[in-house]
Order: C-alpha cells, then structure tokens, then sequence
C-alpha cells in the first residue's frame, strides 16, 4: 500500500508527522503533496486575515468543499460518493500514528 509521508507545522509551531495511506487509484502522490500543502498554507493564512475561527467551522467548511468537488466529477454520484468516503476514511485512519513534536518558540524579535 503506497503511503505518503507528511510533516505539517502549525502556525503556533507544532510539527505534526503523518504517514497518510493512499488510494489504490491515486494518480500522483507528489501532486497530492503540493496540493495538501497549498490547502494547509492557504486555510493558516486565511484564519489569520479572519480572526478567530473555530475549529469546527474548519472542519464543516472542508468537508463541505469536499462535497462541492465530489459533486463536480462527471461520473455516477454513488461512485463518486463512495470514493468521496473511502478517501476521507483512509485520511483518518492515519490519525492514530501522527506523531507530534514542537519545533521551537514562535515569534517575531
């Protein structure tokens, strides 16, 4: 099973580990990467504009927008709907051997 090593560092300065499994089907793990990165970078940076924003809007927000994307793929729905899960499942599941480490004091001098 093909599996994507991931480090994510917060903007207050933990450093998060995952090794994400794959989808049998994926097309490209370096194009899942800078995609994951562009999502995570963008989402820290649009938090920071808002202001204070709860983690459960997030996480609604990202599923929803999941949901949007699982709607535009031209194929059957209950296909694309399955997937839509599997991938979900497979990103959680990962959850239980992130390993976390804090990189250090974050700041500005």
């Amino acid at each position: 099973m093909d599996v994507l090593p991931y480090r994510y560092v917060t903007p207050s300065g933990e450093a998060v580990s995952f090794d994400f499994r794959l989808h049998p089907e994926t097309g490209s793990a370096v194009r899942v990467q800078q995609l994951l990165d562009r999502l995570t970078d963008t989402l820290d940076s649009e938090i920071g504009v808002l202001g204070d924003t709860c983690n459960g809007d997030v996480l609604q927000a990202l599923a929803m927008a999941l949901a949007v994307r699982t709607e535009m793929i031209p194929a059957n729905p209950e296909m694309t709907q399955d997937l839509a899960r599997d991938v979900v499942e497979r990103a959680l599941r990962s959850l239980d051997g992130a390993r976390h480490q804090q990189t250090g004091p974050v700041g500005h001098a």
